[in-house]
């Protein structure tokens, strides 16, 4: 995706931030652009996106952010402004210092603090299953309803990892009820920000829901590389969440669920 110029930021954020000194781009998702500004105020994270799905998902994050900002005690960022305008969308958000969980894993050569990376990563998830959901996130709808109505329409509009096969199988064999918490929709390594081991931030919230808290578990150990190949990782991560509250069926579900988005 090609960086955010200067040039194309709107008047309102740059009125915001008053005097921008410097753009730096972290590591970029495939859904948005993502700038780290320095101005006269100093620093927030922009993010653009550019298509109806993908700015309706930034209008999701939004709405969930301003929640959680409202209702919960969560590390999440503060939401400065948001614009839409010429088919995109811009967010511009609180920079919350750290780096994420994959990055701070791939660089830890000490067992005992990637231990407690991974103790300290179990336990925001559980932190945020915990956390009462805000109301705006509650649905009459059941979230995995939802989530299949939702795949079904991503296979047939948009391109997909998923088959269609594989939404079939999905369609019918749905794992066992489980009480929905707050979740997040999309906790992976890349979406939770450490800084010297402390978690610091919970990003990329686009996916916020009253939803079935398996679905976070088993995206934040699926398996990346060096990260949660071994049996040991994710012990770790499960003592941090206090104890497993999943089956090899359920993950294998959620992580073929996760295809159509």
């Amino acid at each position: 995706m090609k960086p955010i110029q200067l040039e194309e930021i709107p008047t309102e954020v740059k009125e915001h931030v008053r005097n921008i000194h410097s753009i730096s781009y972290p590591r970029q998702g495939c859904t948005s652009d993502v700038g780290i500004i320095q101005s006269d105020i100093g620093r927030y994270a922009l993010k653009r996106t550019k298509t109806p799905q993908f700015n309706g998902w930034l209008k999701k994050e939004i709405m969930v952010l301003r929640s959680l900002n409202q209702e919960t005690l969560l590390p999440v960022p503060k939401v400065e402004k948001f614009v839409e305008v010429d088919g995109q969308s811009w967010a511009l958000l609180e920079y919350l210092e750290g780096e994420t969980v994959r990055a701070a894993l791939a660089k830890t050569h000490n067992k005992g603090k990637r231990e407690e990376l991974l103790v300290n990563f179990g336990k925001v998830v559980s932190d945020i299953h915990a956390t009462p959901c805000p109301k705006a996130l509650k649905n009459e709808k059941i979230w995995l309803d939802d989530m299949l109505d939702q795949a079904t329409y991503n296979f047939q509009n948009y391109e997909v990892d998923g088959s269609e096969g594989l939404l079939e199988q999905i369609m019918a064999n749905r794992p066992s009820n489980r009480k929905q918490t707050l979740i997040h929709g999309d906790l992976t390594v890349d979406n939770v920000l450490v800084h010297n081991g402390v978690v610091t931030g919970i990003i990329d919230w686009s996916g916020g829901a009253f939803g079935d808290p398996r679905y976070d578990v088993s995206l934040a150990i699926r398996q990346k590389p060096n990260i949660f190949e071994w049996e040991s990782d994710k012990l770790f991560f499960f003592e941090g969440y206090g104890g497993s509250i999943l089956t090899k069926g359920d993950y294998n579900y959620f992580i073929k669920l996760y295809e159509y988005f």
